[in-house]
């Protein structure tokens, strides 16, 4: 199963083949500021699994090790890479050209929700960043 994504303009775009490892909402606010939204929705694949298709997005190291990629033309955030998620790359479900297909399971940082946000789903709901991906998150406190 090959699963795609594009930008805005669709210049940029994305592919990778295989099953989502995770989905998830994020509430943190460099997420929030990054694309000015009061949540964002994330999905992550492996790295191994995954291509840009059209143009090679632009990269900014957000913070040592945090590689944020977007599209050049019209500024669409696409993805994020970071050294501590090693052969992972995170996708914003909001890129993918059926985002109705998206089925997110947690929400992380959910100590930084906006108090104006309302969230009425019954997912797992942790304080803090996931360090790894998250197979198991027993570890977690909700």
């Amino acid at each position: 199963m090959t699963t795609r994504g594009h930008c805005f303009c669709k210049k940029t775009s994305w592919e990778f083949t295989g099953e989502v490892t995770w989905g998830c909402y994020c509430h943190c606010d460099d997420c929030r500021r990054n694309c000015s939204a009061p949540l964002v929705a994330w999905l992550g694949v492996p790295s191994k699994n995954f291509r840009w298709t059209g143009a090679t997005p632009r990269s900014l190291e957000s913070s040592k090790g945090v590689y944020r990629h977007f599209c050049d033309t019209c500024g669409t955030p696409m993805a994020f890479e970071a050294e501590h998620y090693k052969g992972g790359m995170h996708l914003y479900a909001a890129t993918l050209e059926h985002p109705e297909t998206f089925k997110p399971e947690f929400h992380v940082n959910y100590k930084s929700k906006l108090p104006w946000l309302q969230m009425t789903d019954d997912l797992p709901k942790y304080d803090t960043t996931l360090l790894h991906a998250p197979q198991d998150l027993s570890e977690y406190d909700t």
